[in-house]
Parts: C-alpha cells; structure tokens; sequence
C-alpha cells in the first residue's frame, strides 16, 4: 500500500448525523450501514469500524453483509449480549468500490449500529 495523501474521518452513510442505526431489516437484504467510496486504487478505500447495541433482554444474532449478500462468503454474524453496551464486530476493515455494507438481526429494532469511516484517497 503506498502512502496516502488524505484520510478523513467520517460518519457511516447510512447514519443519520453521526447517530446509531438502527437495524429493521429481519433477513437480506439489510438495513444499509455504509457504501464505501467509489474506485479500486491502492489509495481509495474507506477503513470501516461498527459496534453494535442490543437494547433487548436477550441476545440477538446479528448478520453483517460485508460488500455483498451471498452467504456465507460476505457475512460476518456475531451474538450480540442483551444490554451488554458497545460490542466490537468490525474493527477496522477496508472496503472500496462502492460496495455497501448492511445489516439483519432476526428481531427488527433492538439492536443498532455504530461506528466510523477512516476515508483515505489518494
């Protein structure tokens, strides 16, 4: 990877001014979390990380589709704890070429998303 020369900080673009996102969709497609930028060069990629919440009393999976939603080479699924606060489930991955990232949770609207962009270009 060579050097970049800009890397900006952002909120996730399915967020609503840099709030938690909450996931309604209950099977694929999900509830858009993020698209990354546009292109495939070295230097043109969105560094992605997301916790997750889970406002329920008991624990929810939740299915990240990472890019795309074929199962299983995209998805990332996870138990999130009841009422257990902020859990890691990306810790800064790297996506580019428009790609969408979403989100499904058997149960609609307990457990919400969120996080940032580290956006480097060249």
């Amino acid at each position: 990877m060579a050097n970049p020369t800009s890397v900006s900080k952002l909120e996730l673009s399915g967020s609503t001014d840099g709030r938690m996102i909450k996931i309604a969709a209950t099977g694929d497609p999900g509830t858009t979390i993020h698209t990354a930028q546009s292109g495939t060069g070295e230097n043109n990629y969105d560094e992605v990380w997301l916790w997750a919440v889970n406002s329920d009393t008991v624990n929810r999976k939740l299915t990240i589709e990472w890019g795309s939603n074929s199962s299983p080479d995209d998805y990332i699924e996870i138990t999130i704890p009841a009422e257990s606060g902020l859990v890691l489930i990306v810790p800064g991955w790297v996506l580019q070429n428009s790609l969408v990232i979403k989100a499904f949770c058997a149960t609609a609207n307990v457990v919400m998303i969120g996080g940032f962009v580290n956006r480097i270009t060249a």
